[in-house]
């Protein structure tokens, strides 16, 4: 029973997220209605509102099935791995790749919620690295190896693709491994930069003598 405590906030959240996204898409077939409109629509005022709502708008189902795998997999590994800033780290991806679209982009309607995908992309693959602990740079590694063919959709190789909503999301996924750094998953200290740490202490006050002891280890 505690076990399925512990994994239900980590699934519930992607699926609830890839359901209301195939939800929309349903609607837009059910009705023969398109909310490509509601997309972000660089430098003009009324794209704004795109910001909100162009992550949960996709052109076709090959879109929609393109990118559902894809955000499913990153926002359950986000929340298990970086639990208590998950939320926030979500939210800020959303966001802040969504505003360096409408500012950057060319004119055009910019749906799908592949720029929340390079975010968290680029968030788990940086954070690792900055962090240096080996679990988390397993996880950089990890996204490498699943998803490094998205790097070439930060290139403008075809025209269809908004390539500018990967290239934001994935500068939206670094800058907050950077802001986030301090926070989350401690960065782990290796045994070589204890040792290091105590020997300066001992160069600076030879007459003190330092100990140290394991973190389960009894007095």
């Amino acid at each position: 029973m505690k076990k399925k405590s512990t994994i239900l906030p980590i699934v519930l959240f992607p699926i609830l997220f890839v359901l209301l996204i195939s939800a929309i898409k349903g609607l837009e077939y059910f009705y023969d209605f398109s909310f490509v409109k509601y997309g972000v629509l660089p430098r003009h005022i009324s794209g704004l509102k795109g910001i909100l709502f162009s992550p949960l708008i996709h052109s076709d189902l090959s879109h929609l099935t393109n990118n559902a795998l894809p955000i499913l997999v990153l926002l359950m590994s986000v929340r298990y791995f970086y639990k208590s800033i998950s939320t926030e780290v979500f939210i800020w991806s959303w966001l802040f790749s969504g505003f360096l679209l409408w500012t950057f982009a060319r004119q055009n309607y910019h749906i799908g919620a592949s720029g929340i995908i390079y975010a968290l992309s680029s968030f788990l693959f940086f954070s690792g690295l900055i962090r240096k602990h080996t679990k988390l740079m397993a996880v950089s590694m990890f996204v490498v190896f699943l998803y490094g063919s998205l790097v070439w959709g930060l290139f403008p190789l075809q025209e269809r693709v908004s390539w500018e909503g990967h290239l934001t999301g994935a500068i939206s996924g670094l800058l907050l491994a950077f802001w986030f750094r301090k926070e989350g998953p401690p960065k782990q200290i290796y045994q070589y930069e204890i040792d290091e740490m105590v020997e300066q202490l001992a160069q600076q006050n030879p007459n003190v003598t330092y100990h140290y002891k394991e973190k389960n280890q009894k007095e």
